[in-house]
């Protein structure tokens, strides 16, 4: 049975017997009464009822010494016929040519997309299977990615056994964990890979890894993590470009209160994860409310976990001795959903998209009919986006846009939506406050003969003059992955031809980006780059 078909889930078994069951999940009304856009987030925030803890151990003269890992450090090797089991679009990435996209702007899209599971959901639900000691977790809805691919390298690293069975179902066997230290190679390559860690310190009461990887767009330091750990009774040390982390009482963690003072969603998730088998409750406050965080929290309380508040600014975590394997869904990526929005805004066109949970692209639908869009929802999970002037009553509009933390407008999509603004009547202001450095787009756009002023983490984006082109094609290069797909949206709204490099960063998060966009009508093909190297 599919986990995402429950309406309802109980938490705790002993709550069972109670005339009243409690929803762990908001679960916002469905929209599909009015096709009115757009649709605002239902979350409204509430707390739920604390319970008293006691206060986490003192642990600031824990001493720095080094700890023993008891656990062997390499996991047994596979057998002949599991090494031939592993499926080959979920072995560990290799070296590879690196390659280009070669965009023919100009031209209207049409038809209809098939968005994939989401890309932030599915790394984070795979690394909670290391949580399963008992059982084999059931992921489906996996997005075929580099960046799931290395993952999956992190889960083997530790022991775990990782298996495709076809269309975008993977299972994950970790009761034959066997590390407690995942290769650094593998999670230097992507943030996620750090995520880890919390799932093998609540399993074994220790563990090391390595610092995390992905894209250079800015400072993500571990301090949340290094502090929420101590909260749960843990020693953590940093040395030599690795972390490493033991139960202060040789035993596990203990439950603890701790506030993040940002809502980050990757030590939101670490430490959840590692709460869920502590010893007694936890309380995180002001957490992370994004939806990818309460796909986790839905996956772990499959497991066994006892997790209340996901969806709002604190959750209540009480220790399971053990978790068991299950079946779980993942939900569709809002991020790749608002990138094929703009591809319709940009190139003044219309098309459709499926599966998408409208309320979480709210942020993405206000925006888009402020400039001038015109948005149906179709079905259920079918959205329409429309930008053709027959339809918008014009061209479209800048705008002012901000990003923030969920239910905010994502960081995610910033790239996107500013390379949108360059096409758009007026000025338009994009200002970033989730990463200081994600601005490397703006040099690129600037190249296509885009006028954009930057100032800090602010941009002054000038829209195109009347009657005229705003961008025009030549060589780019991506260097991140969601600005890479600003840059290859660009290219599809620019005159003539452009070349988009550093593809590999768009592979990282983006399943079969140029065949969706060459089926709704893009003229855009892949070429090796010569003399590179990933």
């Amino acid at each position: 049975m599919s986990i995402r078909s429950e309406t309802r889930t109980e938490c705790c078994a002993e709550k069972e017997t109670r005339k009243e069951r409690k929803t762990l999940f908001l679960s916002p009304p469905n929209p599909m009464a009015s096709p009115s856009i757009p649709f605002r987030d239902p979350h409204s925030n509430p707390k739920p009822n604390l319970p008293s803890i006691p206060t986490p151990m003192a642990l600031a003269a824990a001493p720095s010494t080094p700890f023993p890992l008891s656990l062997p450090r390499k996991p047994p090797p596979l057998t002949p016929s599991a090494a031939a089991a592993a499926p080959a679009h979920l072995e560990t990435p290799s070296l590879a040519i690196d390659h280009k996209l070669v965009v023919s702007g100009g031209r209207q899209l049409s038809g209809h997309v098939d968005i994939s599971g989401s890309k932030n959901a599915a790394l984070a639900v795979l690394a909670g299977s290391l949580c399963c000691a008992a059982g084999p977790a059931v992921i489906r809805g996996v997005p075929n990615l580099s960046d799931t691919r290395t993952m999956a390298a992190v889960l083997r690293s530790v022991g775990a056994r990782v298996e495709e069975a076809g269309g975008g179902e993977v299972v994950v066997d970790a009761s034959g964990v066997s590390s407690v230290e995942p290769s650094p190679d593998d999670v230097g390559r992507i943030r996620a890979g750090f995520f880890v860690l919390g799932p093998l310190v609540a399993r074994f009461g220790e563990a090391e890894v390595a610092l995390p990887g992905g894209c250079k767009i800015g400072a993500r330091p571990i301090d949340l993590y290094v502090r929420g750990f101590s909260a749960l009774g843990a020693v953590v040390e940093l040395r030599h470009g690795k972390v490493r982390v033991h139960a202060a009482n040789g035993r596990g963690l203990i439950g603890g209160r701790f506030h993040l003072d940002y809502p980050s969603v990757g030590a939101t998730e670490t430490l959840m994860m590692a709460a869920s088998m502590a010893e007694g409750v936890s309380v995180l406050s002001n957490v992370a409310r994004e939806p990818e965080v309460a796909d986790l929290a839905q996956f772990l309380v499959a497991c066994g976990a006892c997790i209340e508040g996901a969806g709002t600014g604190t959750l209540v975590v009480t220790g399971r001795k053990q978790l068991h394997g299950a079946e779980f869904t993942i939900a569709p990526d809002r991020i790749e959903a608002g990138t094929f929005m703009v591809a319709a805004a940009i190139t003044r066109s219309c098309i459709s998209l499926s599966p998408v949970i409208p309320y979480h692209l709210s942020s993405m639908i206000d925006k888009l009919s402020a400039a001038g869009c015109r948005i149906t929802q179709r079905g259920p999970s079918i959205l329409e986006i429309s930008a053709v002037p027959a339809t918008t009553g014009g061209d479209l509009q800048g705008f002012y846009l901000k990003t923030s933390p969920y239910p905010g407008f994502p960081t995610d999509l910033q790239p996107q939506f500013m390379a949108l603004l360059t096409t758009c009547n007026g000025s338009s202001i994009v200002e970033e406050s989730v990463f200081e450095n994600r601005m490397h787009h703006v040099e690129e756009l600037q190249k296509l003969g885009a006028r954009i002023k930057l100032h800090g983490s602010t941009a002054l984006v000038e829209g195109r003059k009347p009657r005229s082109f705003a961008l025009y094609g030549c060589p780019i290069a991506a260097a991140d992955l969601r600005g890479g797909a600003a840059l290859v949206l660009a290219g599809m709204a620019a005159e003539g031809v452009t070349e988009v490099g550093g593809v590999a960063h768009i592979d990282r998060g983006y399943e079969n980006f140029e065949p969706k966009l060459l089926s709704l009508g893009a003229q855009i093909k892949r070429e090796a780059t010569p003399n590179s190297v990933l």
